[in-house]
């Protein structure tokens, strides 16, 4: 069965996204969609064994949150259209966990909604689209 990673927050971009990999499922026919929400969090910073017990509960809610308030409902809704659809919330840098999702499931495809940065750090290093584009090992599609 053919795999598409859904990168999805809920925004308008990863809207579009989902859309264009209905579609696409649609045209394939037995597929499977993964819808991945990823919150940005880095672990490279030092924290005190309190600071540590009170991010890990932060992060806990934080995943809670996301997949009952943001990816239930699209999995659901998708789910009544007739489409094969299963989701996840992950923390950590969004390219590097999209690429390892989509080579954990075989995906052949990662599609993304651009978000249009114009800030000094995405012109300098480029945002998620751009490393994901640069390191991804399987095809990248972003939808404007």
């Amino acid at each position: 069965m053919t795999c598409l990673v859904v990168g999805y927050d809920g925004s308008a971009p990863s809207s579009r996204a989902l859309d264009y990999a209905k579609n696409l499922a649609k045209l394939i026919g037995e597929c499977e969609l993964r819808l991945v929400f990823v919150i940005e969090w880095s672990p490279y910073s030092f924290h005190t064994p309190q600071e540590l017990e009170e991010r890990h509960a932060r992060r806990e809610d934080e995943v809670s949150r996301a997949q009952k308030a943001v990816l239930d409902p699209a999995v659901a809704a998708a789910k009544a259209e007739g489409f094969n659809m299963t989701s996840e919330v992950r923390h950590g840098d969004a390219a590097s966990l999209l690429d390892s999702i989509a080579k954990q499931r075989g995906a052949t495809q990662i599609i993304i909604g651009r978000v249009g940065g114009k800030g000094v750090r995405e012109r300098l290093f480029g945002g998620v689209s751009g490393n994901l584009v640069a390191t991804a090992t399987v095809p990248v599609t972003i939808i404007p």
